[in-house]
């Protein structure tokens, strides 16, 4: 279950809004006046956020199905929904998985894939090592305008604020959650109508990331909100709600009559024009989502490879490969990865325990820099990596593990040092 609350009349037909990662429900509080006047708006928080119970979910499928798993404890069946970042990230699986839910769409700051998977688990390892204080210090110049930010200081510290008071590891199981999120190819099969709605200036899922949502669902519209970065919800509050306001006010009638359309008195009339209005994007072409011919092992291997060794290595190894040695990182990929590492037998921290230790037996101390990575992205500490290459020290040789250490440093200096 999760944390949630109600605002509006019991007899109103239910809009749910989702939060951004490291902040809480509190996020929308701008919105609810006007929306609870047609709404039962119901809103809720990550695990570990707002003082929600600390059970870590690390894929946006299990949030997806937290929420409904919630939304039926209180008998709500189908419904609006609105999330922003994280939070559009699971109204976008919704979707997908649960169409019949889902009367309309709303995705705010969101986009079918969050960055790159390494970003975001090296914030993980950033915050395994050094807490939420680098995160929270940085978190204004992503949500927000620099004129915003110097002009409403107090509202930029309620947010951080909000981020100091998140738990580490829920935090961190977000951050492995959009590091797995990936839609771009399954776009097409979003039913429900659709507003994409994005700050002019976000920097974080940007106008492009929009488009690409636009482009891929059959029925989205485009808004561009002037004057917001990442939080539009807070920072423009204002044209935030009416673009809400307008898109499920009218998208709801062209949904199943399962929930009735809000009858209060007006409602139903145009609303007065905003300054940022919806457009339509030109069509963008989505990466080939075609089988590749190979067998599930390799496809296996390959998506454990990249989520241990991160995309960069990855896309390197490849780039460097040619007709010599395709063969060999075939065999990597479908053996070493994609039947060992694979094994449920032990998970990925012990396994990264185990490599560390041959590495450095073997004295193939070449290898070590990419498992050392691997072992941060794998949960392990960097007082762990140091007791596994102390233990090492005593069984494989003091050279052997001096190297490793000089080695080891470099990488997790590199790896756990906050972003300026």
């Amino acid at each position: 279950m999760l944390q949630y609350r109600f605002d509006g009349p019991e007899d109103a037909p239910v809009l749910v809004l989702g939060p951004s990662l490291g902040v809480t429900w509190h996020m929308w509080d701008r919105q609810i006046p006007e929306l609870s006047q047609h709404w039962r708006v119901f809103r809720y928080d990550l695990p570990g956020h707002g003082g929600a119970p600390a059970h870590p979910a690390a894929a946006v499928t299990d949030l997806a199905d937290r929420l409904l798993a919630t939304l039926d404890s209180v008998g709500v069946q189908r419904f609006g929904y609105a999330g922003c970042s994280i939070g559009g990230a699971v109204g976008a699986d919704l979707a997908l998985r649960h169409p019949h839910r889902v009367a309309a769409l709303a995705l705010v700051a969101a986009s079918p894939r969050f960055g790159t998977a390494d970003e975001f688990r090296r914030r993980g390892v950033v915050v395994r090592t050094n807490g939420l204080e680098p995160i929270a210090r940085t978190s204004p110049e992503r949500w927000f305008t620099p004129g915003f930010a110097a002009a409403q200081p107090a509202i930029v510290e309620w947010a951080v604020q909000m981020v100091r008071t998140t738990d580490p590891g829920c935090y961190i199981a977000s951050c492995e959650a959009l590091a797995a999120f990936d839609i771009r190819a399954e776009l097409p099969r979003i039913g429900v109508p659709t507003l994409v709605l994005v700050g002019a200036e976000d920097k974080v899922t940007g106008p492009a990331e929009a488009r690409n949502l636009v482009a891929g669902i059959p029925d989205a519209r485009l808004a561009l909100v002037p004057g917001a970065s990442h939080l539009a919800p807070v920072e423009q509050p204002a044209a935030v709600t009416d673009l809400l306001l307008m898109h499920f006010s009218t998208a709801w009638q062209d949904t199943l009559a399962s929930i009735p359309v809000p009858s209060s008195p007006g409602f139903a009339a145009p609303f007065a024009p905003v300054v940022p209005v919806a457009e339509i994007t030109a069509a963008v072409v989505l990466p080939d989502a075609s089988p590749t011919g190979r067998s599930d092992r390799y496809e296996r291997g390959m998506k454990v490879r990249r989520e241990v060794l991160g995309d960069a290595h990855v896309d390197a190894a490849s780039a460097a490969s040619d007709g010599f040695t395709d063969d060999f990182q075939e065999l990597l990929t479908r053996y070493a990865w994609g039947e060992i590492w694979s094994r449920e037998g032990l998970d990925r921290r012990s396994r990264s325990c185990v490599s560390l230790t041959a590495v450095v037996a073997s004295g193939h101390l070449g290898g070590l820099a990419q498992h050392v990575r691997a072992a941060l992205r794998n949960g392990l500490t960097p007082v762990e990596i140091k007791e596994v290459l102390l233990q090492t020290a005593v069984y494989c040789g003091v050279p052997a593990a001096g190297a490793a250490f000089e080695i080891a440093q470099s990488v997790i200096q590199e790896e756990t040092t906050p972003p300026a």
